[in-house]
């Protein structure tokens, strides 16, 4: 089996394994894991890939993006954005400290929303910042 990755000196199981998202198994056949700063990060892009609702067991799970599909890329759009990515994000992942959540349309196309987010891990300190591109409707 491949050995998860991780991006840091020593175990840290304060972090997490978890397996690798998207699913997927390894060349032995196992399913393929990740730890450490990898298993956060893949965390925080499945809340924000996730609408409550999604997930029978954990029904108010998840940022639910898709709710804004279609809306306009306007700076209500973006605040409301941010408000349920910081709400998703504070309910759903307890080895981050939210610092900042910033929605913005992209330069250039017009139906892309950036969302930047900054976060500490709580128990090392150590800061990251994430841009997760989202997409309000199809290119025209």
């Amino acid at each position: 089996m491949a050995a998860p990755r991780s991006t840091g000196p020593g175990p840290r199981p304060y972090l997490g394994v978890g397996w690798a998202f998207p699913v997927r198994p390894s060349s032995s056949g196992r399913l393929e894991l990740v730890r450490d700063e990898v298993d956060v990060e893949q965390a925080i892009e499945i809340i924000l890939r996730t609408s409550p609702g999604e997930r029978v067991m954990l029904g108010g799970f998840g940022a639910g993006l898709r709710d804004f599909l279609f809306a306009p890329n306007s700076p209500l759009t973006h605040r409301r954005v941010e408000a349920a990515v910081r709400r998703a994000l504070i309910d759903h992942e307890p080895r981050i400290t939210v610092e900042r959540v910033d929605a913005r349309a992209a330069t250039g196309e017009p139906n892309l929303m950036e969302i930047e987010i900054d976060y500490v891990l709580r128990r090392s300190n150590a800061a990251f910042n994430r841009v997760y591109p989202f997409y309000l409707n199809e290119a025209e």
